[in-house]
C-alpha cells in the first residue's frame, strides 16, 4: 500500500513553478540564483508565480549568496521582503539566520516569523552550518517555524540521512524535518526509508535548450563553464516520478 508523500520543489522561473504544479509537487520555494544556493526572486517574478499557481507557493528571503550572518542594512531588506511577500498573498517565506558563533540568531528568526504571520515559515539549510544541530532545531522550533529543511549537516541528504532520522525523531510532530540537497529518482525511495520523514525537496531539474538560432560562441556573459544557451528547469514527469517512488517506499 503506497503513502502519498509532499514533494516541495525548488523552482528558479515561473516555468519550474508550473511545471512543478503539473507535475503534482504540494509546494513551491521559489528562488532566484540557484548556483549560489537561492536569493530572493524578483517582484515581478513572484507576482507572476502566484497568479499562475494554485499549490502553496513559498518564496525564499536571503539577500545575498554566501554565509547567513546579516548586516543591520540586509536585515532590513529581508524585513521588507517578508513584508511584500504577505501583501501579495504569497503562502510561507524560508529564511535561515545564524549568529557569527554559528547558533540561530533567535531574535531576529522570531522577529521575521511575527511579521510573516499568517503566512507559515521554513528555516532553511543555514540550519547545515550551524554548530550543535541538536539545539538549532530546538531555538527553530521555539521561534515558531514549520518546517526544516536540511541535508543533515552533509553535502547531500543521503550522505546525512542518519542525522535527519535523528533530526525527525526529536521534533516529534513539532515541525516538518524536511530532507533536501542531492534528492533524486535514484535515492528518493532509500531516503524515506532511512529518515522517517514525509517532506522531501529537490529541483527535479532538466536541460532545456534555447530557441536562439544565431549564437556568437565567442562572447560570455556568465562565468566559466556556463552553458548559456540552455537552462535548466523542473521536469515535470521528474517531478512525478519522484513522487511516485517516494508513495511507493513510505510504509503503509
Amino acid at each position: 500500500m503506497s503513502t502519498v508523500i509532499d514533494l516541495e520543489i525548488c523552482a528558479g522561473s515561473v516555468a519550474s513553478a508550473l511545471a512543478a504544479q503539473e507535475g503534482g509537487a504540494v509546494r513551491v520555494e521559489l528562488c532566484d540564483n540557484l548556483l549560489e544556493g537561492g536569493t530572493t526572486p524578483s517582484f515581478g517574478t513572484i507576482a507572476a508565480a502566484r497568479d499562475r499557481l494554485w499549490i502553496t507557493l513559498n518564496v525564499i528571503i536571503r539577500p545575498r549568496g554566501g554565509d547567513f550572518l546579516y548586516s543591520d542594512d540586509e536585515f532590513e531588506t529581508m524585513r521588507r521582503d517578508v513584508l511584500a511577500c504577505k501583501k501579495i498573498g504569497v503562502d510561507g517565506v524560508v529564511i535561515g539566520l545564524l549568529t557569527a558563533d554559528g547558533d540561530v540568531d533567535v531574535a531576529r528568526t522570531r522577529e521575521l516569523v511575527a511579521l510573516a504571520t499568517p503566512m507559515q515559515v521554513t528555516f532553511h539549510r543555514a540550519f547545515d552550518v550551524a554548530r550543535d544541530p541538536v539545539q538549532a532545531l530546538e531555538d527553530i522550533i521555539a521561534c515558531g517555524c514549520n518546517r526544516l529543511l536540511s541535508s543533515g549537516q552533509e553535502p547531500t541528504a543521503l550522505q546525512g540521512a542518519a542525522l535527519l532520522a535523528q533530526l525527525q525523531a526529536q521534533a516529534a510532530g513539532r515541525l516538518a524535518v524536511m530532507p533536501g540537497a542531492g534528492v533524486r529518482a535514484n535515492n528518493i525511495a532509500e531516503l524515506v526509508r532511512s529518515t522517517g520523514c514525509r517532506e522531501f525537496h529537490t529541483s527535479a531539474r532538466a536541460p532545456v535548450p534555447s530557441g536562439m538560432r544565431y549564437r556568437n560562441e565567442r562572447v560570455k556573459m556568465g562565468g566559466p563553464g556556463l552553458d548559456e544557451y540552455s537552462t535548466l528547469e523542473t521536469s515535470a514527469d521528474m517531478t512525478r516520478e519522484i513522487i511516485r517512488l517516494a508513495s511507493d517506499a513510505a510504509p503503509g
